[in-house]
């Protein structure tokens, strides 16, 4: 039995869920969100909560109703508040901007790159060295980030690149100068 599927998700105020034909939407204040399910589970809104229930006993059942119970939970978190990653960009000379919906990158490359919004997906810098992605659904707002982040890797001997807020990076320990061999 999946432990995640059984639970019930509440479902706050300003938000609302609508399960017609195997389609299940939410709807809040960060805008709406939809998501198709297999006909392995039922989903079911009653008393202020959704409740994700099997068709079955077989394992296939088991593993979507964790699955699609979480995905749902995800909409209704993302809708009333939102998700964000924060990245880091480290290196010498590089710089951030935003200008409208573009983001230009300057990356130590010979040229500056430019990222536009995905819909759905905001970009705030709060510093010099700091990008935040914002949005409602989870799964866009990482891949996102995960595309910003793949622009300038983090290099090992120094450090350089775009990287996520808080991540531990492992150096290299680099040549050691003047070392004498035996």
């Amino acid at each position: 039995m999946s432990r995640i599927g059984k639970l019930p998700i509440d479902i706050p105020a300003g938000v609302t869920v609508e399960v017609k034909d195997n389609l299940v939407t939410v709807k809040g204040p960060k805008g709406t969100l939809s998501q198709d399910y297999s006909k392995n589970v039922t989903v079911e809104v009653k008393d202020g909560a959704v409740h994700v229930l099997r068709n079955d006993e077989t394992t296939d059942s088991n593993a979507k109703q964790g699955l699609y119970r979480q995905l749902i939970h995800n909409m209704v978190v993302g809708v009333k508040d939102g998700f964000k990653k924060s990245l880091t960009v480290k290196g010498v000379g590089y710089k951030l901007n935003k200008q409208g919906k573009k983001l230009v990158l300057s990356l130590g490359y010979s040229h500056p790159i430019e990222f536009e919004e995905v819909e759905g997906v905001t970009f705030e810098i709060p510093d010099n060295n700091t990008i935040i992605v914002n949005g409602a659904d989870k799964q866009l707002v990482g891949e996102v980030a995960a595309k910003l982040k793949a622009l300038r890797p983090v290099e090992p001997y120094h450090g350089y690149g775009i990287r996520y807020t808080g991540e531990t990076v492992i150096m290299k320990a680099g040549k050691s100068a003047g070392k004498k061999k035996k």
